[in-house]
C-alpha cells in the first residue's frame, strides 16, 4: 500500500506524470520495435505497442503547450548566474536556458502545423526543436562539473554521473531524430530508441525518487 500510496502521490504533480507517461512510451516502443521484427502475431501486438507509445508521446507534446510559463519564470530567476562561482558553468547554464527557452515555442509551431492550425512546414520546426532539445542536452553535459576548488561529495558525483548518462541517452535520440544525412540520423530502429529513451526515463525516474527521499529526511 506505501508503493500505491507514493505512486498515486507523485501522479498528483506534473512531473511526476509526465515521467510515468515518458518511460511507459518508450517502453512501450522498446518491447513494440523488438516484436515488429518477428512472427505475425508478435508482429501486430508490436504494432499495437508502437501506436501506443505515438499516442503517449503526442500527450506529453500537447502538455508541454502550457510549459512556457514555468521555463520563462526558472529563465528569469536564474538571470545571468551570478551566484555561480564557475564562469563556465555560468555561462552553459545561461545558454542552455536559452536554447530551452526556444524549444517550446518551436515545437509548438511544429504541433500546431502538424494539427493544420498553421500552414507551415511542420518538419522544418520539428527539426529545428529537436536541434535545439539536443544542443541543451550537450550544455547540460558540459555543465555536470565540481563548481568549487573542494572535491565534490559523493552524492553529488553520483547524481552528475546519472544526469550525464541520461542526458547522452536522451542526445542520442535527439540526433536520430534530425534530417537524415547528419551522424546517425534516421539510423535508429525503433527498438533502440525505446531503449535509450526507457533508460533516460528510468534514471530520471531514480533520480527524483531519491531527491524526493532527501526532502522526506531533512524534513523529519
Amino acid at each position: 500500500m506505501a508503493a500505491l500510496s507514493g505512486l498515486a502521490s507523485a501522479l498528483e504533480s506534473y512531473r511526476g506524470r509526465d515521467r510515468l507517461i515518458r518511460t511507459l512510451g518508450y517502453c512501450c516502443q522498446l518491447v513494440g520495435g523488438v516484436l515488429v521484427g518477428q512472427g505475425r502475431a508478435r508482429a501486430d501486438v508490436g504494432a499495437r505497442l508502437l501506436a501506443v507509445s505515438s499516442q503517449l508521446s503526442g500527450c506529453r507534446t500537447t502538455l508541454r503547450l502550457f510549459d512556457d510559463a514555468a521555463m520563462f519564470l526558472y529563465t528569469r530567476q536564474y538571470g545571468l548566474g551570478a551566484e555561480e562561482e564557475d564562469i563556465l558553468v555560468r555561462c552553459v547554464s545561461v545558454l542552455g536556458n536559452l536554447a530551452d527557452q526556444l524549444y517550446y515555442p518551436c515545437e509548438h509551431i511544429a504541433w500546431a502545423a502538424d494539427a493544420r492550425i498553421l500552414h507551415v512546414d511542420s518538419a522544418r520546426w520539428w527539426a529545428l526543436s529537436t536541434a535545439l532539445w539536443g544542443l541543451s542536452l550537450l550544455l547540460g553535459i558540459a555543465s555536470q562539473r565540481p563548481r568549487s576548488t573542494r572535491a565534490a561529495a559523493e552524492a553529488r558525483i553520483q547524481s552528475e554521473l546519472v544526469t550525464v548518462l541520461s542526458n547522452l541517452a536522451d542526445l542520442a535520440n535527439a540526433v536520430h531524430w534530425l534530417p537524415p544525412g547528419f551522424l546517425w540520423a534516421g539510423r535508429f530502429p525503433p527498438w533502440l530508441v525505446g531503449l535509450l529513451g526507457t533508460i533516460s526515463s528510468l534514471l530520471g525516474v531514480f533520480q527524483a525518487a531519491r531527491a524526493s527521499g532527501r526532502a522526506g529526511k531533512a524534513a523529519s
